[in-house]
């Protein structure tokens, strides 16, 4: 996989970021600090929804 760090990730410290691969139908997604451990699977669509109402500041806070 490709995996690349999010442009939307970003930290006092540098330590917050998110890397995403794009796959045929699905993005993943992993914590940049451990990349071993778990990843996320969505699939495209869903995580494209994700990034667009996030982007979109709607949010509940």
């Amino acid at each position: 996989m490709n995996w690349r760090k999010s442009t939307y990730s970003s930290g006092g410290d540098g330590d917050t970021c998110v890397e995403i691969a794009e796959l045929p139908t699905r993005t993943a997604v992993r914590d940049s600090k451990v990349p071993t451990r778990a990843t996320l699977s969505f699939p495209t669509l869903s995580f494209t929804a994700l990034v667009e109402h996030i982007k979109g500041d709607r949010v509940p806070r």
